[in-house]
């Protein structure tokens, strides 16, 4: 498996000199260049039977590094699932269309805020104004810049249950069609109507050609469940797998992707500065929230939604149990469990030996 640390020492100088990088997208780069590398610090491991001590390189922990947060990405899920009900889910997502995408890379926070804001206002809407729900309902929201292609692709993900509450604190739930929701035609009209007016009342400059027709999808996900699984994989670890990362030859990286339309795996190959660059510009602001609950799934919404939980007799704490656990590093001699002693300890000559 080719390691994106490895690509970053190759290409980071002239990713540097090509394009110009933000503050977090040089501090991306800069813990992406030694992560898990004999330049990162060190953590001293020594195994619980045999005693046998070992050190090993530290990960970077950066948030966007495919190599690093996988349990911060579990530990997310956990909680996500910690806050499901029983009812059907839907996944909607509201995309920013092209014409506006230049306007977004440039006003990043003002506009990434206001297409989360505005995703949830438009669902807040339809419920309040649907015929069964008729209150608040709840929903997850997921910040995406890129499509599978690692293009600059802004949109937002919203998980939501099919129930909202009403005026006098009761559960309502939506039923009728398996697959239907909301119509996504009038979702994206009341959208755009509302993420324009937004923008314009920031004093943004609105190009002339933006279109009249946006688009929004809506599909039936289930529990849930696995819709909360796909967004989780990309909250924490990047936008890339790095076992996707095929090739770097000739100053080129070959990686593959699935292709949304056909389903059917393809690659793409470009230039390694490219490449690094395509990553670095998903990485946002720093502070930005890419990640937001709404609604009935709100954290002031804690005690409200575990007494529903309560009242409809579900318990969620089946689903975090089926989660795996946490991986234990064992002991090359003897297989057994290494626990860590000491962390970040300075990079020597002495400790890469041992560093495998």
């Amino acid at each position: 498996m080719i390691r994106l640390s490895d690509i970053v020492q190759q290409f980071a100088a002239t990713t540097r000199q090509r394009y110009s990088l933000l503050p977090s997208q040089l501090k991306a780069l800069s813990a992406w260049q030694i992560c898990r590398t004999d330049k990162a610090p060190f953590m001293q491991l020594r195994c619980n039977d045999c005693e046998q001590p070992r050190y090993v390189p530290h990960s970077c922990g950066h948030r966007y590094c495919p190599h690093c947060q996988h349990h911060q990405s579990q530990e997310w899920l956990a909680r996500q699932l910690q806050k499901q009900l029983p009812a059907r889910y839907f996944m909607l997502t509201f995309t920013l269309p092209a014409e506006l995408r230049s306007l977004a890379w440039r006003h990043q926070r003002m506009v990434y805020d206001q297409l989360m804001q505005c995703s949830w206002a438009t669902l807040k809407q339809f419920s309040h104004n649907d015929k069964q729900l008729q209150g608040i309902p709840g929903a997850t929201s997921v910040l995406h810049t890129h499509n599978r292609r690692l293009d600059y692709h802004p949109h937002v993900h919203m998980v939501m249950p099919a129930t909202a509450i009403d005026q006098h604190n009761i559960l309502r739930k939506k039923s009728g069609r398996k697959g239907w929701l909301f119509s996504r035609r009038a979702l994206a009209k009341v959208f755009r109507a509302k993420l324009l007016a937004a923008l314009k009342q920031a004093g943004l400059t609105l190009p002339a050609d933006y279109p009249e027709r946006w688009v929004v999808h809506c599909k039936s996900v289930g529990t849930g469940n696995k819709a909360l699984t796909y967004l989780g994989r990309y909250l924490y670890r990047g936008v890339i797998r790095e076992k996707d990362i095929l090739r770097c030859e000739n100053g080129q990286v070959t990686f593959r992707y699935r292709d949304s339309k056909t389903q059917h795996t393809q690659t793409r190959t470009v230039s390694g500065e490219h490449f690094l660059w395509m990553l670095l510009q998903h990485v946002l602001p720093k502070g930005l929230r890419r990640a937001r609950n709404f609604g009935l799934l709100h954290p002031n919404s804690k005690h409200k939604l575990q007494l529903i939980q309560l009242l409809q007799g579900f318990n969620p704490a089946r689903l975090i149990a089926a989660l795996p656990d946490r991986p234990v590093i064992t002991c090359p001699c003897c297989g057994g469990v290494m626990k860590i002693v000491r962390t970040r300890i300075q990079p020597s000559a002495s400790l890469l030996p041992n560093s495998s």
